[in-house]
């Protein structure tokens, strides 16, 4: 049985070659739909309380801008058609599940590259995403 509907979430480091590559493997071609999804996390986040005299609109606007760009490059690499190209903004774990959902999504595939733990297995954001997922995950060692 193949899968319908792929969701690939990356973070848009050197490592997500691995699991797009991985992903690619997993889709029929002819039967898929290949989706690569990144979730930049909120701007506000980064920076101390004492900091929000900065215009935090409009550096979350550029963060989204240079991950569509980043998205795009990765994507055309691999053939995934830029409506198939996800940014979304917020806590990774919530908006990637949300989507998978949206989607009806049949197979999320995550990188992993924790250190100890259940990190060791899963890292925090695939654990995190496993945990309520609608569908089936499939995690990608990456790292170490």
């Amino acid at each position: 049985m193949a899968y319908k509907t792929i969701i690939t979430a990356v973070d848009l480091s050197n490592e997500s070659s691995r699991i797009i590559e991985r992903a690619v493997e997993l889709a029929d071609g002819d039967v898929s739909r290949l989706y690569l999804a990144h979730v930049v996390e909120p701007v506000a986040a980064a920076y101390p309380i004492d900091a929000y005299a900065i215009n935090m609109t409009k550096l979350q606007e550029e963060a989204m801008a240079i991950a569509a760009q980043r998205l795009k490059d990765i994507g055309g690499k691999y053939g995934v058609p830029e409506d198939r190209q996800l940014v979304m903004a917020g806590a990774a774990a919530t908006e990637i599940r949300s989507k998978a959902e949206e989607l009806e999504a049949d197979l999320i595939v995550i990188g992993s590259h924790g250190t100890s733990g259940w990190k060791l297995l899963l890292g925090s954001t695939a654990n995190k995403v496993l945990h309520g997922a609608p569908c089936d995950i499939m995690t990608v060692r990456v790292g170490n």
